[in-house]
């Protein structure tokens, strides 16, 4: 029986007034949990900075995008190639890349109607095909416009799918949906929950002006008035690791699967969210990072915090949220046993061991490089089991 290992990582994140991720009204999105209003952040509003930042790191990029066949058409336009013959070369890689041809819209230049997650160096080796393949592509343009019938698929289609569903390493963490291409599906190795307040959080006005410099006489001075909505908190965040799916994803890569466990784990803890960046500068760091590695299935502390924490008596919610989740860690423990898990620890701001959270690590560096060796390396529980 084929068993799953996964690395479970607990966030405790005290951040500042901000709006890291707004709703439709562009106020912060909240949660109604255990009868409190709590600020919210959506899994994709984090999860885009921690993937930005790993490919930064890696100096390997991916893009998601419906724009491919524009931006061909617009570089080959850049080359010199007329509009009519960029256009239909650009129409032509959707066109060649399955028999039936990628789905588009051609009154928007052809764009993709399926979002495509593809290494941005893709575009440099598709233009270099449509250049390797440009007399038959003016002459299928040639023949098209004297038959006024669409031509036919004039690139190779081997050749157009290969650069669609090539792979970088946060492709191999995230995931790919393909569902145009199914050799292209990549099941995703990381899974992240919204992250939400442990205790109530009301939004809270902020009403500002901006002022005009050159007001005419007699103008109050203010060019514009709004009020914007902001939320504080301390917010716990999880994330898990599927190991097994990734070492999947790479072939049996073990080293590299080790890198980019190690990577996410610190991008993650050390990331924020861009919303509202230059008008609340909310760039604070975590509390308390915990992990857990485990065999057979991830287990997420988030009911913990279904009933609201309350502040201590002189104020604050990060000491009662420590107590909460070691509390809850230990409930675990009784619960489901510890045969399966291989691994756990922490680190936080106390510069002290919290009991029930396993080893003491004094840095978010240390913290994130044995957790990552740990899971990709550590043994096998529960054999048999």
């Amino acid at each position: 029986m084929t068993r799953s290992r996964f690395l479970d990582l607990h966030v405790l994140h005290p951040v500042t007034a901000a709006n890291l991720n707004r709703d439709e009204s562009q106020e912060p999105k909240t949660l109604h949990l255990g009868g409190a209003i709590r600020s919210m952040v959506s899994p994709q509003a984090w999860k885009r900075p921690v993937r930005l930042d790993i490919e930064e790191e890696r100096g390997e990029h991916a893009a998601r995008t419906r724009m491919l066949p524009l931006v061909i058409a617009q570089r080959l336009r850049g080359e010199g190639w007329s509009d009519d013959l960029a256009d239909f070369a650009a129409a032509q890689i959707t066109r060649s890349a399955k028999p039936a041809g990628l789905k588009t819209n051609p009154s928007q230049g052809h764009r993709t109607q399926a979002m495509l997650y593809l290494p941005t160096d893709a575009a440099d080796h598709l233009l270099a095909l449509c250049r390797t393949h440009r007399p038959q592509l003016e002459q299928a343009l040639a023949d098209q416009t004297a038959s006024g019938k669409p031509a036919p698929a004039m690139l190779p289609t081997a050749d157009i799918a290969a650069q669609l569903t090539r792979r970088t390493a946060t492709i191999n963490l995230f995931g790919r949906m393909l569902a145009e291409l199914p050799s292209g599906h990549v099941e995703g190795a990381v899974q992240m929950a919204p992250a939400f307040t442990v205790h109530p959080a009301d939004l809270q006005p902020d009403f500002f002006t901006s002022v005009e410099d050159w007001p005419k006489s007699g103008d109050s001075g203010s060019a514009h008035l709004q009020t914007a909505f902001l939320t504080a908190g301390v917010f716990y965040r999880f994330a898990t690791v599927n190991i097994t799916e990734l070492i999947n994803n790479l072939g049996g890569d073990t080293t590299t699967a080790l890198e980019l466990t190690e990577q996410f784990t610190s991008s993650f803890i050390m990331t924020m969210p861009k919303g509202k960046k230059t008008s609340t500068a909310p760039h604070t760091i975590p509390d308390l990072v915990h992990y857990a590695v485990r065999d057979r299935r991830p287990i997420s502390y988030g009911a913990a915090f279904e009933q609201p924490v309350k502040p201590q008596p002189q104020g604050g919610y990060t000491t009662p949220a420590r107590t909460t989740l070691a509390d809850y860690a230990a409930t675990i423990d009784r619960l489901v046993g510890t045969r399966r898990r291989i691994a756990h620890g922490h680190a936080d701001t106390t510069g002290t061991p919290t009991e029930h959270l396993g080893t003491y690590h004094h840095s978010y560096d240390d913290l994130a490089a044995t957790c990552a060796t740990a899971a990709v390396t550590g043994p096998t529980t529960g054999a048999g089991q």
